[in-house]
């Protein structure tokens, strides 16, 4: 018997397990897989030797993420923090290199440059603010109004027409929406400006890092600490019902890293008929298919500087960008797709055997595609890097019904666990100060599908594992640090 019982071991689920535990409560954590992770899986998918991350590769919140912080991750494992953030390859052999020094970004960008400084530095120099008030709900009030100031009217800048007000060229711009892109979702839009802007500043503070070995050393950590403090994990084991699993454990609270879907399926015996309705319309957006490239050496980009960043965006300029987006969202494979593509053996030598690389990338599709686009992401690569077809030694394919099939929480392929909007940001799932509290006693929904939404951060998990500690355990949250 125990006091908690955590559904789902992703970073969410991890970290209110070990909040949790941390308080002095009894922690019994269930995974549907043979594995904990979730999104922060690393496995031997094309080769043996060639260690590849399942999903999520790089990790811009790494450093960023209050939750993260608090425990001290980066002391925990090994974080490789590149010098270059991330790279825009262009027609003509051009690219946009978003360094993490601001100042060499804004050289490399000539005329655009100082639109780029306009753009970044004050939120750079209001970080925190800008940190505490995107990584929580949106209906509190924030503790620096300035900073929500500056970022606000810079999201509402990239997220409509006027995008391009102040550039004069096309590689500042195609570099901004790349990173925007990240968001899955229409292209300008407030929800995809948003994002893309909180991207594109932490690039030029702690940059965006790399775990050596793999992501799944991040859900190590965690699993590592929760044991640590008395917790238990319980592998393959899939719960379906909320009713059957307080009953097992005596659990006072229950914290799920699941969908709003997953939550109404087993709770629905428990929740008011308006949550409910709240629950099932939860809308989810477009997915993913990914594949994973064991190459026998680098990729040989034609711009130079793209060989040293770890991660890519390709798709060309923002308008085509936009425009391959677009077709997405209506259902259609664009011919010409944005791909995000990461190769972790530019900071990370350990992915793969001396000499040889992994290449990770996907490309967005419809909800639910079965395509394969694998040859998508050869010939988009291939425009600027001739000769990677070549490098092929292997490739383990993700279409985004696998990966729907592979995680619960990627309802057809999408991994940000709903459709990122302004009006889900703000209702995700519900409209509530402390929307990870359902209405059932002890019941807590801390998922990317909560506030702050997607990415490898913990806080959903987080904020809910406090919620839970305040209105069940009347406790005060703990800390998290290595020596608490």
């Amino acid at each position: 018997m125990v006091d908690v019982a955590v559904v789902g071991s992703g970073p969410n689920g991890l970290a209110a397990a070990v909040t949790m535990a941390r308080a002095g409560l009894s922690v019994q954590l269930f995974e549907a897989a043979d594995s904990v992770g979730g999104g922060t899986r690393t496995a031997e998918l094309t080769l043996p030797g060639f260690r590849h991350d399942v999903c999520a590769a790089v990790h811009p919140m790494a450093l960023a993420s209050p939750f993260f912080r608090a425990f001290e991750l980066g002391r925990r494992i090994e974080l490789l923090v590149p010098e270059i953030s991330y790279g825009h390859p262009l027609d003509g052999g051009r690219a946009g290199i978003a360094h993490r020094s601001l100042d060499r970004t804004v050289e490399g960008l000539g005329a655009d440059g100082r639109a780029w400084r306009t753009l970044m530095e004050p939120l750079l120099r209001r970080l925190d603010g800008v940190i505490d008030f995107t990584q929580g709900s949106l209906l509190r009030l924030p503790r620096d109004p300035a900073a929500v100031v500056n970022y606000g009217l810079r999201t509402l800048l990239q997220g409509t027409p006027a995008w391009n007000m102040g550039f004069a060229g096309d590689v500042a711009p195609a570099m901004l929406t790349g990173v925007g892109a990240h968001a899955i979702g229409r292209l300008p839009s407030l929800a995809t400006s948003g994002a893309g802007l909180l991207l594109g500043v932490l690039a030029h503070a702690g940059g965006w890092p790399v775990p050596r070995g793999g992501s799944q050393a991040i859900a190590a950590a965690m699993a590592d600490d929760l044991t640590a403090h008395g917790g238990r994990i319980e592998l393959a084991h899939r719960v379906d019902s909320v009713a059957e699993l307080r009953s097992a454990t005596g659990a006072k609270a229950v914290i799920c890293d699941t969908t709003p879907r997953a939550l109404a399926a087993m709770a629905s015996d428990q929740l008011p008929e308006r949550y409910m309705r709240q629950l099932e319309s939860f809308r989810y957006g477009a997915g993913v298919c990914k594949v994973d490239f064991a190459l026998s050496g680098p990729v040989p980009w034609t711009a130079e500087e793209l060989r040293q960043a770890p991660t890519l965006h390709l798709g060309g300029t923002r308008a085509a960008i936009a425009f391959a987006e677009k077709e997405v969202l209506a259902g259609r494979h664009p011919e010409n797709p944005y791909v995000l593509a990461v190769q972790a053996g530019v900071v990370d030598g350990s992915r793969a055997p001396a000499g040889q690389h992994t290449f990770w990338a996907y490309t967005h599709v419809p909800a639910g595609s079965t395509r394969d686009c694998t040859e998508d992401i050869i010939r988009a690569v291939e425009k600027h890097a001739p000769g990677f077809r070549e490098l092929i030694l292997a490739s383990s394919t993700q279409t985004a019904r696998d990966v729907g099939a592979y995680n619960a929480n990627y309802i057809g392929g999408d991994i940000s666990s709903g459709a990122v909007t302004l009006p889900q940001l703000i209702r995700r799932p519900v409209l509530s100060p402390d929307p990870w509290r359902t209405p059932a006693a002890g019941l807590y929904l801390g998922s990317a599908s909560t506030p702050p939404g997607p990415a490898v951060h913990g806080m959903a998990g987080w904020l809910a594992a406090r919620s839970a500690l305040k209105n069940t355990f009347g406790l005060p949250a703990p800390e998290l640090g290595l020596q608490a």
